[in-house]
């Protein structure tokens, strides 16, 4: 073989091994990236979720091992917050006029005030036809009274001779004439106080200085904020001879309540309930608050208490729990629930004694994907 030939060989093999190596149709495994670890939370496959400890002590995962018990079978009852009527009050003038401040101003709502304290002053309004007889009757009678005292001086100076009852005839003319003069007087200069009936809190306040009011018109509202009352409407009238106890919920606190009694007429073809509500978690309440009592009855029914913040909802609205099953593994469950106290809820098929509940984080866990 010449010389330039093997040259030639060299080169094409050299052009050869420099190509790229391209794969037949159908054997190219495309650009895809790297698959990722799996060491973070992530949503399996049959619906469970994988949550490593690490993740769980991040999002404050807290677990509860469920009981069975027997829990009283409970109503759920729309209520609201009424005013307690020995401890709150409301202050209404008996005459219209305009309103002036009373020795420490206008009450604010929240205002703390005494039994008694003065709120306000309401200067009664009269036509000026009627001040103006007001006035000329209540300069008649001064002068009446002037003339009626002198006359008295004058038979006390002459008591010797001037029987006894003509004195004591012309002063009690004189008194009479007085005491209808400050009646009078009272009549027309006098302001009307407004005072406390009871002590408490300001809960509202619908005045301003100047303004005008009618008599009977509600201008502040009294009440205590540790003693209030919540009324429940129940359309089932014979609820209230079977009530074992209630409660409600603030926020995450169980709040007691006593039952005080029930009305004997229909208010919106519903029973009005009364319970007497106490403690410190009321402060946070208002008047006419609409809240949700639940009312336990004497019966009985088998359920496993969990709390409320266990339950969450899947993609199909069913109301589930979520039972950690593994250390990193937790399972939801669909729940039938029943209402319990507001806190709690008593679920009555879905769990079995036992099983962890994650009754904090749950939210957090429901989100996974």
């Amino acid at each position: 073989m010449n010389k330039p030939l093997l040259i030639a060989t060299a080169a094409t093999l050299v052009l050869a091994l420099a190509a790229p190596a391209l794969a037949g149709p159908g054997h190219d495994h495309g650009d895809a990236p790297a698959a990722p670890g799996a060491n973070g939370p992530q949503r399996l496959p049959d619906g469970s979720v994988f949550l490593p400890k690490p993740a769980q002590r991040q999002l404050g995962v807290r677990t509860l091992a469920t009981e069975t018990a027997e829990l009283p079978r409970s109503v759920e009852l729309n209520g609201r917050v009424v005013m307690d009527p020995n401890a709150g009050g409301q202050v209404q003038p008996l005459n219209a006029g305009r309103i002036e401040p009373g020795p420490r101003g206008l009450p604010h709502p929240g205002q703390a005030v005494r039994r008694g304290e003065v709120l306000a002053y309401v200067r009664p309004s009269a036509a000026p036809i009627e001040r103006a007889n007001q006035a000329a009757l209540l300069a008649e009678l001064r002068a009446a009274q002037a003339l009626a005292n002198q006359r008295v001086a004058r038979l006390r100076e002459l008591a010797d001779t001037v029987p006894r009852k003509d004195i004591e005839a012309a002063e009690s003319e004189a008194q009479s004439l007085a005491g209808r003069i400050a009646a009078v007087a009272t009549g027309i200069a006098p302001r009307e106080a407004l005072v406390a009936p009871v002590s408490g809190v300001i809960a509202s306040a619908h005045v301003v200085a100047g303004q005008v009011v009618d008599a009977r018109e509600l201008l502040f509202e009294i009440v205590d904020p540790a003693r209030l009352r919540i009324e429940a409407l129940a359309f089932d009238t014979t609820l209230a001879t079977r009530i074992g106890g209630a409660s409600l919920a603030v926020g995450s606190e169980r709040v007691p309540l006593t039952f005080v009694g029930a009305a004997r007429s229909l208010r919106e073809q519903a029973l009005p309930l009364v319970f007497r509500a106490q403690g410190p978690a009321l402060a946070a309440m208002a008047l006419g608050q609409p809240v949700r009592v639940f009312v336990q009855g004497k019966d009985k029914v088998q359920g496993i208490p969990v709390p409320a913040a266990a339950l969450m909802r899947n993609p199909a609205n069913q109301t589930i729990v979520w039972v950690k099953t593994a250390p990193e593994r937790f399972e939801p469950r669909t729940v039938t629930v029943a209402p319990l106290d507001g806190v709690s809820v008593a679920v009555t098929s879905g769990l079995a004694p036992g099983d962890r509940v994650a009754t904090q984080g749950a939210t957090l866990i429901n989100q996974v994907r």
